[in-house]
Parts: structure tokens; sequence; C-alpha cells
């Protein structure tokens, strides 16, 4: 028999399913992010740089030298802020993952599963809605057998 919730952990599970699901889509659409700078940087050969001599924001070219890939733009390196932010994201990510994976009482390999909607792209967006689906309609089911046998009448005893 698999391990349960307990009824008193109910209400933590909805913030924890709540913040999971923030940190989901942010995860997700920082990774995309990340996806389209790392298109830009190793394909078309440039990154994005803000505040520099070329305007608000610009796409510097990136060399190829003896010593690999080297930037030429000046100003802030949003390509690098973006790696930065979605390392950053994916951590707050992983917490989430772990809160919300330790209250249902899930096995490991459900956490690993998780776990890996923050770094294959697009699989964050399905992740949160198929867990959200699945955490709820568990929560619903739990909070009503647990009102029905509130309700039920107690034999008195002979």
């Amino acid at each position: 028999m698999p391990l349960e919730p307990k009824l008193a952990d109910l209400p933590r599970i909805r913030g924890a399913l709540k913040f999971y699901q923030v940190a989901s889509v942010i995860t997700g659409v920082m990774l995309l992010l990340l996806c389209a700078e790392m298109l830009l940087k190793y394909v078309w050969h440039f990154e994005l740089y803000g505040f520099g001599p070329n305007g608000l924001l610009s796409f510097e070219p990136v060399i190829e030298t003896a010593n690999g890939l080297e930037s030429t733009g000046s100003g802030v390196n949003l390509s690098t802020g973006i790696l930065i932010a979605h390392g950053w994201f994916y951590v707050v990510y992983l917490f989430s993952d772990f809160r919300l994976w330790s209250l249902m009482r899930w096995p490991f390999t459900r956490f690993i599963l998780i776990a890996l909607g923050g770094i294959v792209p697009f699989l964050s967006f399905f992740l949160e809605a198929k867990i959200g689906r699945e955490v709820r309609s568990y929560l619903d089911r739990r909070e009503a057998e647990a009102a029905d046998s509130d309700n039920q009448p107690v034999e008195a005893a002979q």
C-alpha cells in the first residue's frame, strides 16, 4: 500500500502546488530564453547586450578564436544574465519540486521526472498542467472522503 499524505498536510500541499506551478512557468520561460540564446550564440554567432554604445538592446557579434568564442560587445551581456537567471530559477524550481514531492509522498522517480522539467524545453509546461490536475483531484477526493467520514453517524454502543 503506497503512502498517502496526512490529512493535516492537505492545506500545505495546496500552497506547495501553487508555489510549484509559479516556479514551473518561470523556469520554463527562462529555459526557452536560454535555448534561444544558445542558438543565437552558437549558430548565428551573436550575443544580446544592453545599455551599450549601440543602444538600449543590441546584438553584438561573437568571433571564433583559438581559445573559443569571444564576445565583441560592450555594455551588459544579457545573454550571460539569462544563463545565470535560469540557473537560479532552476534551483527554486527544484526546491518547489522537492516540497511538493515530499508532501505528496511520491516515489523518487516522480521527483526526477519533475526535475527534468527544468532542463527539457517545454516539459515544465506539460508537467505543470498534468501535476496540477492530478494533485487538485487527489486533494478534492481526500477532502470529500474526510467530510463523508465526519458526517457518518456514530453507532451507539450496546
